[in-house]
């Protein structure tokens, strides 16, 4: 299960803010990934430019949900606004896992015509691992799978997860963060 908030939110290694801590808080349901630890380093993997995405899984949706967005999002990055690095929605509920390298580039996730990953800040159009500057120091990199009210949120393929972000304020049921972290020195 992941761990609570304050465990990312609260962690004096980590300059940046806690990215949900303006959002109404909302139940959160289990969240797993074989790949590494809740709270631990992401393993050299997982980050770019190999970029490929971690496995994670889930469970206990609650009852409503209709849809699922899984996000990637880095609040250490040293911009006023954070680093995307990951955005897809209309993930159909019949999925409760991501396996390893799911995040692929300009390719459908899991091949599903109906779900749409965003372009992210890299400009990638799919999972772009942690590459945070070289001395900055660690930086957190936190999924999240929300459990969304609508079966499709209308969002035009090439917005901005930012806008997904702010679709998913109103109609996220749910929320489950699964956190880790990786420094470039």
């Amino acid at each position: 299960m992941n761990e609570p908030m304050s465990s990312y939110a609260s962690d004096p290694r980590f300059p940046g803010p806690d990215p949900y801590a303006p959002l109404r808080d909302l139940p959160d349901f289990p969240l797993t990934s074989a790949d590494f630890a809740n709270g631990d380093a992401i393993p050299d993997t997982y980050v770019a430019p190999a970029n490929v995405s971690p496995q994670l899984a889930w469970s206990g949706l609650p009852e409503g949900t209709k849809s699922i967005a899984v996000t990637m999002f880095d609040p250490d990055a040293p911009t006023a606004s954070g680093f995307w690095h990951w955005a897809a929605f209309n993930i159909p509920t019949t999925v409760t896992e991501l396996p390893t390298g799911a995040g692929l580039a300009d390719q459908p996730l899991l091949g599903l015509d109906e779900t749409i990953t965003l372009r992210g800040d890299s400009g990638i159009r799919g999972y772009y691992g942690p590459n945070p500057p070289a001395g900055h120091g660690p930086h957190r990199y936190l999924f999240a799978i929300h459990a969304v009210d609508v079966d499709r949120l209308d969002i035009p393929a090439d917005a901005t997860p930012t806008v997904l972000g702010f679709n998913l304020y109103y109609h996220s049921l749910a929320r489950a963060v699964y956190w880790g972290w990786y420094r470039n020195d």
